[in-house]
């Protein structure tokens, strides 16, 4: 199914640890670009949460963040590591001894000392288990949201799709009234100037504006390219990269029609195509 590159989702959990909260945020872009926020706490997770979003996603910017906040019995708990506060006592007493008027010491500073207070970890396995299991619902609810907006774009190609099949019809069945108003010009312009035609050389002529008029050729690829990003679409595998090559072709042939031109028709449906093509561009940047 065709998918957007743009999307958000949110999801979060509360159980007796405390809470999680995982927010994804996707915009587009030429390749898959994953930034990723998590607690320090949950930093071991990194590599798993990366595969995660490399198994459903393929292109786009995506932010991912965690939010972790932890009920106060399972939070860090401090202790106070006795011995190496009792031995550091007795060394400020022994270096006091040997001062005239030492400074007093604060608890505060002893506790600042290395290794005085230790912080008790509680074990994260469980919490981690279950933000993995909560990342797997957010991306699911992410991609939804992208094929869900994938179909939108999609359908939006497809409208300008048509009608530019629609002009390209219009610009083929122009082509004899094109080649016949320059034979009415030539006429007008030799009856002008009092000059006789030779009807051979006003053939040779014709034949050749004929040939740089032809316009059957770039029509017939403009046809073929349409067709094949219905195709494309169709198919459903992710295809942005593909319909991107495909939108410059499609400005390339509707660039030539417009060179070529020899009436305003023509020129118009060359200028309405060039409109339409760099509409679906625009939309085309935003597919998976």
């Amino acid at each position: 199914m065709i998918r957007s590159m743009t999307a958000f989702a949110r999801r979060a959990h509360q159980a007796s640890w405390g809470s999680l909260c995982w927010e994804l945020r996707t915009v587009n872009h030429r390749f898959l670009d994953i930034a990723l926020r998590l607690p320090e706490d949950f930093r071991g997770l990194e590599p798993r949460v990366r595969r995660a979003v490399e198994r459903e996603l393929r292109r786009g910017k995506v932010e991912v963040s965690l939010r972790y906040q932890p009920e106060c019995a399972t939070a860090p708990t401090l202790a106070l590591n006795r011995p190496l506060a009792e031995a550091l006592v007795r060394e400020l007493r022994a270096a006091a001894a040997l001062l005239d008027e030492p400074a007093p010491v604060s608890p505060l500073e002893l506790l600042r000392w290395p290794g005085v207070l230790e912080a008790g970890c509680p074990d994260l396995g469980p919490v981690q288990e279950a933000a993995l299991k909560l990342l797997d619902e957010a991306l699911a609810d992410l991609v939804a949201t992208r094929e869900r907006e994938g179909a939108r774009l999609a359908e939006l190609v497809r409208e300008r799709c048509r009608r530019m099949a629609e002009l390209a019809h219009e610009a083929a069945e122009l082509q004899p009234r094109a080649l016949e108003a320059q034979r009415e010009r030539l006429r007008r312009r030799a009856a002008e100037l009092a000059v006789e035609l030779d009807p051979q050389r006003l053939e040779q002529e014709l034949v050749m504006l004929a040939q740089k008029m032809d316009v059957s050729e770039e029509l017939d690829r403009l046809a073929a390219h349409v067709a094949e990003v219905e195709r494309v679409l169709a198919e459903g595998s992710p295809a942005g990269r593909r319909l991107d090559f495909l939108a410059q072709e499609l400005n390339r042939e509707a660039n030539t029609l417009a060179a070529k031109s020899a009436d305003t028709e023509v020129t118009r449906i060359a200028v309405e195509l060039k409109v339409l093509i760099e509409q679906v561009r625009e939309q085309i940047q935003n597919i998976e």
